[in-house]
This record gives structure tokens, C-alpha cells and sequence, in this order.
């Protein structure tokens, strides 16, 4: 059933998980970043998928066996693509922070993720509303380009950031800073990232077949896309095995895995490694970052006849709560009056977008 403000909020719930994710790795003590960030990928593509969908989807088994091949192909390379995009993702996030680096990598992936879709249907099956025929598609595209605008104001208050802070402040906050790799990093993961929309638009004839079995047993139509996130996020997995072994090798990291001490040095001797707690938090993280497409996929389900627009919805909270943990970690301290203004409008006006978007998918309703 269409429900476009009961969408707004799921994907509200989903940019508030996608924006937390990466604070538990925070807490990560002495393991490489390859280490912490495929052990958390583990929960979040493999572990996850398959606990939720199992547990809401009626005959899951049924529901894959009986996928079309066609469908199941494309939401997997589609997947393997963005895995690419969330891979360099993390990068982002050690090179420009949260607020900042989110801010980016999203502008790009909100623009190639939301306005693609509709226009080129591409390789995978099913066709797309001409937008500009209806006021109700008016009004969604121009939410869509507020949010696009949103974006950049915060785009441009990344920067004043950068112009205005001395490089031993940059780093205090965020270690590795490095605007021109952070900037270069971004605009590649956010166009990666967009194919998430892609895939899940290929996996559409798989979430049909969801959403009959679903029906026969009395289920809630809102679960029907977790079988596509179970193939597309398998899709991301391989990319981010296959990269970040590549590091442990390269590395020699590979022994953090199971190592509980850290080798001998000159000055103080063995260290220990936390490493059961480092698997929690790394667990904690990957299933904060999963709930991100677990309420997406619902938002999706809700939003109705513009369902391309939920990719614009779950930028910008994304964005939104991004800049709020930016704020409240302190990456903006030390920035001028103008900057502040920047960042305030920048949420301001992604605030208004999602109404935008939601107002126009409200539009779409049938009577």
C-alpha cells in the first residue's frame, strides 16, 4: 500500500543507520583497516541479509530458485559495482571525515543513483513513468534537484572547512585528513555507489516473487525487496573479499584476524589486542550499516508510483544525520560564522527536499 509519509520516515530511520555505521569502528584497538572493515562486511552482506529475510521472507529458498536468471545476473554485477563504490566509501570517510566526505561521495551518488533510473531502463526488465507528463512527477523532480542544490551548499561548507582550519586542526579531529585524496576518493565511490539503485531496480521481478508469497501467507508487502539485497549485497561482498585480502597479504595483516598480542618492540614489548571486543564493535557496525537498506527497501515499498525518488530520500538523510554526528563530534570546531551558516542551510534545505519528494510521491496516490 502507498504510503509516502510512512516512506519519508523509513528512509529517514535508513540515512540515521547509514550515517552511524562507521562510529563503532571508532573503537577499533590495533587491527588494520582491510581487517576491521571486511569483518564488519561480513555482518553486513552475508550475516544480515540472510538472518532478516529468513526470518520475514516465507519460502526464501522458493523465492531465489524461482528468480528470473536474468534479474538475479544483473542485481549481482550491479551489487559487485557498488561494493566497489562502498569499498572506496570507507576510504572517504578517513580522508575527509564524515560530514564532509558523506556530503561529497553522496552529491555524486544522489545525482547518478536517482536521475539515471528513470531515464535509461537499461539492461534489466520493467519501464519507468514519463516524469514530466504529471504534476505529481513535476513535484518529485523538483525535490530531487533541492536536494541536489542541498548537496552542494554543503559541499561548499566541506570546503570553506578546508580553507579555514591549519592542517595540525584538520588532523586532530580526523588523522588522515587529506582533501585533494579524500575529494578524488569521493567522486569515484559516489559514482560507484549509485549502482545500489540500479540493482535494486534490476532485482524488481525478484521482489514480485517476494511479494506473492508474502501475500499467500499473510505477510507485510514491506519485506518484499530483501531477497534483492540478499544478491546485490553478495555482489558487494565478493569486491570488498577480494580487495581487502589483496591487503592482508600485502600487508601481512592477515594474522590480526585471530592475534591477541601485537609483536615485540624495542620500547615497551608485546601489546595485547582487544579482539573480542574488536569483533563486536566491528558486528555492531556491520548491521548498523545493513539496517540502512533493511529500512530503504521498506521505504522503496512505500513511496509508490516514484519509487526511483527513494534513492533522493536516502541521500539526503544520509547527509542529514552525517552532518548532525559531524557537528556533535566536533569536525566543524574552529570554523567561521559563514561556514556554520553554510552547513545550516545545507541540512535546512535537504530537510525540505525529502518533504519535497514525499509531497510529490503523495501526489502520485492513487485515489
Amino acid at each position: 500500500m502507498q504510503n509516502p509519509v510512512l516512506g519519508v520516515f523509513f528512509h529517514w530511520l535508513g540515512g540515521l543507520a547509514a550515517a552511524s555505521f562507521y562510529l563503532p569502528y571508532r573503537f577499533i584497538q590495533k587491527w588494520s583497516w582491510e581487517t576491521y572493515w571486511i569483518v564488519g562486511g561480513v555482518f553486513s552482506w552475508i550475516v544480515a541479509p540472510w538472518i532478516f529475510a529468513s526470518m520475514l521472507i516465507p519460502g526464501l529458498g522458493s523465492v531465489l530458485s524461482s528468480a528470473p536468471a536474468d534479474s538475479v545476473k544483473w542485481a549481482f554485477i550491479f551489487g559487485a559495482l557498488w561494493g566497489i563504490g562502498g569499498l572506496t566509501f570507507g576510504l572517504t570517510m578517513r580522508y575527509l571525515g564524515i560530514a564532509l566526505g558523506m556530503a561529497i561521495a553522496l552529491g555524486y551518488c544522489a545525482a547518478f543513483g536517482t536521475l539515471m533510473v528513470p531515464l535509461f531502463t537499461g539492461p534489466f526488465p520493467g519501464t519507468f513513468p514519463t516524469l514530466l507528463h504529471a504534476t505529481s512527477g513535476r513535484v518529485t523532480l523538483a525535490g530531487v534537484l533541492v536536494c541536489l542544490i542541498g548537496i552542494a551548499i554543503s559541499g561548499l561548507a566541506g570546503m570553506s572547512k578546508e580553507r579555514e582550519l591549519p592542517q595540525d586542526q584538520k588532523t586532530a579531529v580526523i588523522k588522515e585528513f587529506s582533501f585533494p585524496k579524500g575529494l578524488a576518493v569521493a567522486t569515484f565511490s559516489g559514482i560507484l555507489s549509485s549502482c545500489m539503485a540500479y540493482g535494486m531496480a534490476a532485482g524488481k521481478p525478484i521482489a514480485a516473487i517476494a511479494k506473492a508469497h508474502l501475500a499467500q501467507s499473510g505477510g507485510s508487502d514491506l519485506w518484499q525487496n530483501l531477497p534483492v539485497l540478499i544478491i546485490i549485497l553478495s555482489g558487494g561482498f565478493m569486491t570488498n573479499f577480494i580487495w581487502c585480502v589483496t591487503l592482508n597479504i600485502r600487508n601481512k595483516s592477515g594474522k590480526e584476524y585471530l592475534a591477541t598480542e601485537l609483536p615485540a618492540t624495542v620500547e615497551g614489548g608485546s601489546t595485547a589486542v582487544p579482539v573480542a571486543m574488536n569483533y563486536l564493535f566491528a558486528a555492531i557496525a556491520g548491521i548498523t550499516w545493513y539496517l540502512q537498506f533493511f529500512f530503504y527497501s521498506m521505504g522503496t515499498v512505500r513511496m509508490g508510483k516514484y519509487d526511483f525518488s527513494s534513492w533522493t530520500l536516502h541521500m539526503a538523510s544520509i547527509i542529514i544525520f552525517s552532518s548532525l554526528w559531524g557537528i556533535a563530534l566536533h569536525e566543524w570546531r574552529g570554523t567561521s560564522k559563514r561556514t556554520h551558516l553554510l552547513i545550516t542551510v545545507g541540512l535546512a534545505v535537504l530537510i525540505g527536499s525529502t518533504v519535497i519528494v514525499g509531497y510529490g510521491n503523495y501526489l502520485a496516490k492513487p485515489n
